[in-house]
């Protein structure tokens, strides 16, 4: 009797040990959890000091040019205080160029201001493209800002088969995160990229890599707009072939790096000019 009683003693306090250890392990792997979202956030903090930093030099910048203008104004106003003797046509020609230094004044600061916006918005895009593809491995999807705006760059790995345009389902997938981001940025247009390698394709589908790449550039935009909403008034659709390589294609690696569709998010181009386009002296607020 006193036997069983001690074997079920052993055998209690056995359980009561893979209890406490299963506990152990759900508190430790909740740690590394919450350890990993603190680098993470961490991470997007140091980037975004590092663009507020860039936003304030910049603004520096422009500061001291606006600065320069007031003092250039100043000046010339003085100047023509003291000049007792000129010409209608002299006193004219002053007043017509501090008109001028005004709107450029006013055209400098109007575009920072635009520039500024620009940057916030981008910046924004990215830090939602990321959260929202965070799942995705990095070698297959890259998201990043370049000559201004946003570009998202998806090996063809993960859209297609071989020497193929058909979209696969873990794609649309992927592509439906994309597009649910763009949707909610409708000022913004989206120019989809198809690039490949330079192995040459030939088939009864495709005459070579020019066709194979606005093919693919097509289906991802077909694939926006049918199924995600997309407008397509919003959306071009482009082939660069082999021509515009991230590397050689002297290995197998270098030309699967090749092999991709970049979506490019930027400004809508008529918009962009007007922003580009400096005022006139004549030219109303």
């Amino acid at each position: 009797m006193k036997i069983l009683k001690f074997t079920a003693i052993i055998i209690t306090l056995f359980f009561a040990s893979c209890v406490s250890q299963k506990k152990y392990t759900v508190v430790k792997d909740s740690a590394a959890l919450c350890d990993n979202n603190l680098k993470n956030s961490q991470n997007e903090n140091t980037l975004l000091a590092t663009n507020l930093d860039n936003e304030k030099n910049r603004a520096k910048s422009l500061e001291q040019q606006m600065e320069y203008f007031k003092s250039t104004n100043t000046d010339l106003l003085a100047r023509l205080s003291d000049l007792s003797v000129l010409s209608k046509s002299g006193a004219e020609s002053i007043k017509q160029s501090l008109v001028a230094l005004n709107e450029q004044n006013k055209y400098i600061k109007d575009l920072t201001t635009s520039m500024q916006r620009k940057d916030s918005i981008n910046l924004v895009l990215v830090m939602n493209l990321k959260r929202s593809l965070d799942n995705i491995d990095d070698e297959d999807i890259n998201i990043e800002v370049k000559k201004g705006v946003v570009y998202v760059s998806i090996s063809d790995k993960m859209l297609f088969q071989s020497g193929s345009y058909q979209i696969s389902n873990r794609a649309e997938e992927v592509i439906g995160k994309i597009a649910k981001i763009v949707n909610d940025h409708k000022e913004l247009d989206i120019l989809v990229e198809g690039h490949t390698d330079n192995v040459s394709i030939s088939n009864a589908c495709m005459v070579d890599n020019w066709d194979l790449s606005v093919k693919r550039a097509t289906s991802i935009v077909r694939l926006m707009q049918l199924k995600f909403g997309v407008q397509p008034s919003r959306m071009t659709a482009g082939g660069r072939s082999e021509y515009l390589p991230k590397t050689t294609n002297e290995t197998v690696e270098e030309r699967a790096k090749n092999r991709r569709t970049e979506i490019v998010i930027l400004p809508k181009l008529d918009q962009f000019f007007e922003l580009l386009e400096p005022p006139t002296a004549n030219s109303k607020d």
